[in-house]
């Protein structure tokens, strides 16, 4: 006999011993069954019956099904009885099987609404998009201490109650009799490899019905002792008499990467004695999956929280400016001091904002670069914190490249691309060209974390071009009212050498850019042989990005910019301060004042900028970082960051 597997759990004792219940005595040619109410069995093969009083023939090897329609109210309380025949018709023997059901659900918020619902189909498996479905876990990388800092999730107990809510919930419920049969038990278990990346707690407190927030402050942190780990990878768990719930907190350990595709099942069993010395063998096991939220990057064209710079014994005058135009666009201006920066000014270089999310919790997480410089204690000591959560990694190499900073790092806005949809928009870097075997590239770490996180699946630029090697050297997005909702600017020397033909045109050759004048600009054929060059690299990422972005001409606009050779390095750097290099706050721009050739009073490259912005509705603010950045071969993006809200649109509805 088999019992029919369902999250009623069907236990049974037989009376007559002597009797195997697998095959029928010797002799035997029919069968008969009796069974009380909530019993119910079937016969496969299926058998052709004149009665349901009437005897089966044993032909075919049949087996007996049995499931019941409710738990148990107590132990044996529901029994079944096989009864075998001769020939004849005489009975030789009978079987009485004792049966107690208990209902077993293991429960997770599987349809993604921020409710546990109760044994929803689904929650053993994971489906993308808006009509899929299983549980999410956020890793708990935040920090709820304010005596000790490190990441929650480093530490294997629970210090405050207000942890609970970076968790997921997950219940066992149960309705049956009062105990178990004697030498049953119910059973958490997790595999050796899924034990890396989550952690399961224990509430002490029973409760009769999910309420999550009820459950988060009914108890003391003590309440809530560790279940699973790396180093308890089984435990017993409490079986509640009559019906209950117990509630269980799911803490993610660690982020998708190379060698995690994300996903962890949690099992729960119901473990049955055989006799002593052997093992326990689960007789029913019902189990959940949880996907770990992958961490999330912002485009420019989500709204601003936080601007964050650093402050420096010689960059005042940019402080200044900064602190103009974040006023003016209705934020604060966060600056990190000396004694915290030791100097490094590179705000934009040092971290990359990003948010992880779930049903029922978000929060921001920042990750910090593997570039190891004064900057480097600023994201752990100064943002990691309640709600705020910390996550980098660590570069196999010993000596880092410059392409390893976060100027290096960006994302598009959403995009769709010949019918395939980013609504989280895609992350983009940069790297050595593909044909070279000596360039250099962003860590190889870094660049799997960001592919494991699979929402906004990466794009490789060709940017070891350029001296310092960095993305947002070349190349932004703004926000626009029509079209895609963008346009990408792009960096151009044609642009520039356009802009400069054109005011020799109109008599203005004369005028000068530093000490030099228009005139000589366009007749040096080195210049123009270095940009001619640069033109070249950013064409040929143009093509990139209008390919893997889904863009059209349209979508672009060229910006005047020149660069120069920077002769040690044989690599490119901007001539004058670089204005695709900016910082974006809704409709504000903040733009490096490139100090171009003055007509008409007013600088030619920044009437050209505001005619391009300006057609689309944006505001620009010129900002003079030339002393304190430029001639460090950096702008007003390289020296700034910006934290921005989420997306509204919800990761786990990306459709693959």
């Amino acid at each position: 006999m088999k019992c029919l597997e369902t999250t009623l759990v069907v236990i049974w004792r037989f009376k007559n011993n002597s009797v195997e219940c697998k095959c029928a005595p010797p002799h035997s040619k029919f069968f008969s069954v009796k069974c009380t109410p909530s019993v119910h069995y079937s016969v496969t093969p299926p058998t052709q019956e004149t009665s349901h009083l009437s005897p089966v023939p044993l032909n075919g090897n049949p087996v007996l099904l049995i499931s019941m329609s409710r738990a148990s109210e107590h132990e044996n309380d529901s029994k079944l009885s096989v009864t075998y025949y001769e020939e004849s018709g005489a009975g030789i023997a009978k079987v009485v099987v004792h049966l107690t059901a208990v209902e077993i659900s293991l429960d997770v918020d599987a349809d993604r609404d921020g409710t546990v619902e109760k044994n929803n189909p689904h929650k053993g498996s994971w489906k993308w998009g808006p009509n899929g479905h299983g549980a999410i876990v956020l890793v708990n990388c935040d920090s709820e201490r304010s005596y000790w800092k490190e990441p929650d999730n480093e530490d294997d107990h629970i210090s405050k109650v207000s942890d609970l809510k970076d968790m997921s919930l997950m219940v066992l419920r149960t309705r049956g009799p009062a105990k178990l049969p004697e030498g049953y038990k119910l059973t958490m278990h997790i595999s050796q490899e899924d034990a890396k990346t989550v952690r399961v707690f224990q509430s002490k407190s029973v409760h009769k019905a999910t309420n999550f927030l009820q459950s988060l402050f009914s108890s003391f942190t003590k309440d809530y002792p560790l279940v699973l780990s790396r180093e308890v990878l089984s435990q017993e768990v409490p079986y509640l008499g009559g019906e209950g719930e117990l509630n269980f907190y799911v803490e993610g350990l660690r982020f998708p990467d190379k060698d995690f595709d994300g996903l962890v099942t949690i099992n729960l069993s119901l473990l049955e004695p055989i006799c002593d010395g052997i093992p326990e063998t689960p007789i029913f096991t019902d189990k959940v999956v949880f996907r770990v939220a992958p961490w999330i990057m912002t485009p420019n064209t989500l709204p601003p929280v936080e601007v964050f710079v650093c402050s420096t014994r010689d960059n005042y005058q940019f402080l200044k400016g900064m602190n103009n135009f974040v006023s003016k666009c209705g934020q604060k201006l966060k600056i990190c001091y000396e004694y915290m920066n030791r100097g490094d000014r590179w705000m934009q270089d040092e971290v990359e904002f990003g948010y992880i999310d779930s049903p029922h919790q978000s929060f921001p997480v920042v990750l910090d670069s593997p570039r190891n410089r004064g900057l480097d204690d600023f994201p752990y000591e100064v943002l990691l914190g309640p709600d705020f959560g910390y996550v980098t990694r660590v570069a196999k190499r010993k000596n880092v490249s410059s392409l390893d900073s976060f100027g290096n790092l960006e994302v598009s806005p959403p995009v769709t691309v010949n019918g395939k949809e980013y609504p989280l928009g895609r992350i983009i870097i940069g790297v050595a060209f593909p044909t070279t075997t000596r360039g250099r590239n962003m860590t190889e770490v870094v660049q799997e974390f960001l592919w494991a996180q699979k929402v906004q699946k990466p794009i490789a630029l060709f940017s070891d071009w350029l001296s310092v090697g960095h993305v947002d050297e070349f190349m932004t997005f703004v926000p626009a009212p029509d079209r895609k909702g963008f346009r990408l600017l792009l960096a151009s020397p044609d642009a520039a050498y356009k802009l400069f033909k054109g005011l020799q045109n109109d008599g203005h050759g004369d005028a000068k850019l530093f000490d030099v004048t228009v005139d000589e600009i366009l007749h040096d054929e080195t210049l123009r042989s270095e940009n001619n060059y640069v033109q070249s690299c950013i064409d040929w990422n143009r093509d990139v990005l209008k390919r893997e972005l889904g863009l059209d001409e349209d979508d672009i606009i060229d910006l005047p910019i020149l660069f120069k050779d920077e002769q040690e390095a044989r690599r490119a750097a901007a001539y004058y301060p670089d204005m695709v290099n900016m910082i974006v706050l809704g409709k504000n721009l903040g733009i490096p004042k490139p100090f171009g050739p003055r007509v008409n009073g007013r600088c030619a490259l920044e009437a050209e900028m505001c005619s391009l912005m300006e057609a689309l509705g944006l505001k620009c603010t010129f900002i003079d970082d030339f002393a304190s950045y430029h001639k460090m071969m950096g702008e007003v993006h390289c020296g700034s960051n910006v934290r921005r809200k989420p997306f509204d649109f919800k990761w786990w509805n990306v459709e693959f």
